[in-house]
């Protein structure tokens, strides 16, 4: 859902400013502008003299396109700092019932999930990502089914099998996982 969103509002700003950017350029290169467009010509500029001291003598105007500015700045950020965000989990921490801990790829634990699950009747294809902190980890599982497949006997045979070799290998006391079942499509046969 976030990848989703992060590239609409993306569009939609990136259009928005190529709309704008362009318009201007445009202009100042001297085609004709449209009856509506905020400037007239190439020597026109975007903010007249009047327009920029109107609001000059009142002291909240000032604060108000401070505000508004620190509001977009901080809204960037959060949407930068969001997009780098890393959503996979690199790796785990494992008690190896030492003073120290061991550590556990992230991505090794998600290939041997998925191979396990990949090797199910039924299962054509499985995919997993670790998500959450290092000490508690959730998974997040894709399998694709073939059509014969029954989902209540894979999900049954992944949580007591799969998820369960995965847990007690990293140590874990809990793994929570939130499995999604798709089916491969296939055309349909035809009958004589």
């Amino acid at each position: 859902m976030t990848g989703t969103l992060n590239r609409v509002l993306l569009a939609l700003s990136g259009l928005v400013l190529l709309v704008l950017g362009g318009s201007v350029f445009a202009v100042g290169l001297g085609a004709k502008s449209p009856s509506w467009w905020i400037h007239d010509g190439k020597k026109d500029v975007l903010l007249s003299t009047a327009d920029r001291q109107r609001w000059h003598d009142e002291g909240w105007w000032w604060w108000a396109v401070i505000a508004v500015l620190a509001v977009c700045l901080l809204l960037a950020l959060g949407w930068l700092v969001s997009a780098l965000r890393r959503r996979r989990l690199s790796e785990l921490l494992v008690d190896s019932h030492d003073e120290e801990s061991a550590r556990l790829r992230g991505r090794a634990l998600e290939q041997a999930m998925e191979a396990e699950a990949g090797e199910y009747e039924g299962v054509s294809d499985a995919k997993v990502s670790l998500t959450g902190r290092r000490q508690s980890p959730k998974a997040r599982v894709r399998l694709r089914l073939e059509p014969h497949a029954v989902p209540a006997d894979l999900l049954e045979r992944f949580s007591t099998e799969a998820l369960a070799h995965a847990r007690r290998s990293a140590g874990l006391g809990e793994l929570p996982a939130e499995v999604r079942l798709r089916t491969v499509g296939h055309r349909a046969e035809r009958v004589n």
